[in-house]
């Protein structure tokens, strides 16, 4: 065998063992070649893959096809991100396609497909995402409904100081000191809930966060919980602010405690390095990746399946006595970091991934951390 047969061999070996997509159309769509992995994709054999065209596979309208025209038209690459291929026959898949003119036969086109789960359910995240909009909405309107009779409060406690007895001043200057405190943190929850307001974000060690909550669960909610770690001590520093992040696995956490199995509680707590989605960071011109992801899973029942869609909603709960508040936030937090977060409930675990932005050197900084963050 020649040293191109052989070149050709291990070629054609990788090529069915990728596991994305990988198709040789013909000038009529017709599928001429099929790898291992376009058989699970289409849900049928090579043989009878090579022997369909295309176009009887997905619907006629889907921009797949067009893509495959300009291809010949153009003799030029084209890529295209989260396409949409619903049918009958193959189901409901998000690809980005990669399509180009095979440089020997230029009516034939070489195709890849790579199966986007994750960007079809950060659709459903973007979708949802204004829930916690709709908290912040709820938060300022009732700090600033709060803020007006507080106001007449204070002004009748400052003239029943000036004209009551030297025994009740002191109660009336304790009036007007509380509706003051009152008052500062209603402003603090103003600048929180405030839709323009951009976190103060730094490098922020992960681990210091997970481990900071986690000392709270140990010591609180979660006394009888089995907490399991898996951590990546080499992940870089997240770009974030920590106390919101705190915020953020505090209320996951905590929801994991409460919702695990009654007679072994177990909660997984995990953090990788992963090769994230694109995304556009609040406060930066630029778009960045979200590569680091953190885990937070339970060992009970999961989530009912008519629940799911409307989990970060406020006000929707999966407790019998949940206020439905502790996701809408975690879901406003999480985009404020410029993140996303991503759920997958089945029988007997609940997990929560929210994926984050590392710290770059080209990203405006506070400070570091002392923790080595």
């Amino acid at each position: 065998m020649s040293q191109r047969e052989i070149a050709s061999d291990y070629a054609n070996q990788i090529i069915q063992i990728l596991p994305d997509v990988v198709l040789i159309l013909g000038q009529d769509d017709r599928v001429l070649f099929a790898n291992y992995a376009a058989e699970n994709f289409f849900n049928m054999s090579v043989n009878t893959l090579t022997s369909t065209n295309l176009q009887n596979l997905i619907p006629h309208d889907n921009p797949l096809l067009s893509i495959l025209q300009k291809v010949r038209r153009t003799q030029q690459t084209i890529s295209e991100f989260a396409i949409p291929l619903v049918s009958p026959k193959i189901g409901n898949h998000t690809v980005t396609a990669k399509a180009l003119p095979m440089t020997d036969a230029p009516d034939k086109v070489l195709l890849t497909l790579v199966e986007q789960k994750m960007t079809a359910r950060a659709n459903e995240y973007f979708n949802h995402k204004g829930s916690g909009r709709s908290v912040a909405a709820l938060g300022a309107m009732l700090a600033h409904e709060v803020k007006n009779p507080l106001s007449g409060i204070r002004g009748a406690a400052q003239l029943l100081e000036g004209i009551v007895g030297p025994e009740d001043r002191n109660l009336a200057r304790l009036v007007v000191d509380e509706t003051d405190r009152i008052v500062k943190i209603l402003d603090h929850m103003d600048n929180f809930f405030d839709g323009t307001t951009i976190p103060q974000r730094e490098p922020v060690n992960i681990h210091s966060v997970i481990n900071h909550v986690m000392a709270i669960a140990v010591n609180g909610f979660g006394k009888k919980v089995n907490f399991k770690k898996n951590f990546d001590p080499s992940l870089p520093p997240v770009y974030g602010q920590k106390d919101q992040l705190i915020q953020i696995f505090l209320n996951l956490i905590k929801n994991a405690c409460e919702a695990a199995d009654t007679h072994k509680p177990k909660v997984f707590l995990s953090t990788s390095f992963r090769h994230g989605v694109k995304f556009t960071i609040p406060g930066l011109t630029m778009r960045h990746y979200l590569p680091l992801m953190v885990s937070v899973a339970d060992n009970g029942a999961g989530i009912k399946d008519d629940i799911l869609p409307f989990l970060f909603d406020p006000f929707i709960s999966s407790k019998p006595n949940g206020k439905g508040l502790g996701l809408a936030l975690v879901s406003k937090l999480v985009d404020d970091h410029g993140g996303i977060i991503d759920l997958d409930s089945r029988k007997d675990l609940t997990c929560f991934n929210v994926f984050l932005p590392i710290y770059k050197d080209e990203f405006p900084s506070n400070k570091h951390d002392s923790d080595g963050s």
